[in-house]
């Protein structure tokens, strides 16, 4: 009987160490769920801040993905303005049109507030009895309890505040508020380099279009100097010649025989020919005439054959039709060619071009191909100070103000393919034809 005794005092406290065992167990379990639970949010949170440039998508990332980690059934982020010097949410959950545009803050004021000038987390089992809330009927209203405020730091600014909330009163914990922390600096972070991507690439657009401008403005005095040169210079000039040619023939005529008065008159004549053919290609390098009458392969077309030609070069052209591009467009593609092929001229020792123009999908695709010496495209990493890099630099930057794009590919004694790609984004009725010709 005693030792039934014994036995039955050890059985209880055989049960109570297997609860407790099991109790422990159960704790263990769920904090390794919490842990995970917590590194997969910071995951998340990591991968959204540092892939991501635009607020407007890693914002609701950071609130939903923190609200489903606080067991958070309302929050927001509350970004501040340097022009206003104000607090106001910039995206948010559970919270009413009402309350996120009423609730504007100013650092100190509120508990956001007061968050957004010490740059200290404030923790609140219940923000509806304390005093230093701002707007307690908006908070009454919303049923706001427990609230917790991070403040968004990038370095020693604060650029904002994220907060969390609940409908019932409870108690944060440490763990909460450094896990919170991390989210924030996280955030903050990531605030200040979206903020810097906005204002490059607003720069880069002001000087897209500033260099638009001077593209334009260029091409038009081009324009102006080239009809100068037609209308005054080279009829001059073709005056000149005919003067000098009738000179010639009255010399003959009047039975001058005077050679060295006639070699004269001959070289004079000959050499004012050449002047004017050196002003007729100088204006259509200006501005090629077939660009005004037929249009821009054609134009592309003609020049490659007249530069390249006499250098025992064979032009093979491959072309769609295609409708009229803008004449931005068209003289930003017809200078890229000029571009192309004048790197052709200097540096390739080609036997063969083959130039095409044809429409891929939304594109306008112009593409070079030379079988040229070629070159190590890694090598050309910018513009050097002899030069070089150069053409390949402008032929890029040009297609970029255009909206488009610019590669090249090539290898040594493989030869070179330049490929210029514009979006097409203009209709028939939105290309200007200026055309007078068939040609």
């Amino acid at each position: 009987m005693q030792e039934k005794r014994e036995n039955s005092k050890e059985d209880p406290v055989s049960t109570i160490g297997l609860s407790d065992s099991g109790g422990s167990a159960h704790v263990m379990a769920k904090r390794a769920r919490e842990v995970s639970d917590y590194l997969v949010a910071v995951s998340r949170i990591s991968a959204a801040t540092s892939g991501l440039t635009d607020l407007n998508a890693i914002l609701p990332i950071v609130l939903n993905t923190t609200l489903s980690l606080m067991d958070g059934v309302v929050g927001g982020i509350m970004l501040l303005d340097n022009e206003t010097g104000m607090l106001s949410y910039c995206v948010h959950h559970g919270l009413s049109d009402k309350y996120t545009t009423e609730m504007r803050l100013r650092p100190g004021e509120g508990v956001a507030g007061q968050v957004a000038q010490s740059g200290r987390p404030i923790l609140l089992d219940d923000i509806s009895s304390n005093p230093n809330a701002a707007r307690l009927d908006l908070i009454t209203t919303e049923g706001i309890k427990a609230f917790v405020s991070i403040p968004l730091r990038a370095r020693d600014n604060v650029l904002g505040v994220l907060n969390v909330g609940s409908h019932r009163a409870r108690h944060f914990t440490t763990e909460d508020l450094h896990l919170l922390g991390t989210i924030g600096d996280q955030l903050g972070i990531a605030i200040e380099h979206a903020r810097l991507y906005e204002r490059l690439a607003k720069a880069r657009e002001r000087y897209r279009q500033v260099a638009r401008q001077v593209l334009l403005s260029q091409e038009e005095e081009r324009k102006r100097v080239a009809r100068e040169l037609h209308d005054e210079t080279s009829q001059s000039l073709t005056g000149l010649a005919l003067t000098l040619q009738v000179l010639i023939q009255s010399a003959e005529a009047a039975g001058v025989r005077e050679s060295e008065f006639k070699a004269t008159l001959e070289r004079a004549h000959s050499l004012t020919v050449q002047i004017s053919s050196d002003v007729s290609r100088l204006i259509a390098n200006l501005r090629p005439t077939l660009l005004d009458t037929l249009g821009l392969f054609p134009a592309i077309r003609r020049y490659a054959e007249t530069n390249l030609g006499p250098l025992g070069v064979n032009v093979y052209v491959e072309a769609e039709e295609a409708t009229s591009p803008p004449e931005e467009v068209e003289v930003g593609l017809f200078r890229w060619a000029q571009g192309a092929i004048g790197n052709i001229m200097q540096h390739s020792e080609a036997r063969n071009v083959t130039i095409s123009c044809k429409r891929e999908d939304d594109e306008l695709v112009l593409r070079i191909r030379d079988d040229g010496r070629g070159f190590n495209v890694s090598e050309i990493t910018g513009v050097e100070e002899t030069g070089r890099g150069a053409g390949l630099f402008s032929m890029k930057e040009r297609m970029s103000l255009l909206g488009g794009h610019c590669t090249a590919e090539s290898r040594p004694r493989h030869g070179t393919v330049v490929t210029a790609r514009v979006p097409i984004f203009w209709s028939t009725a939105d290309a200007k034809d200026t055309r007078t010709g068939s040609g």
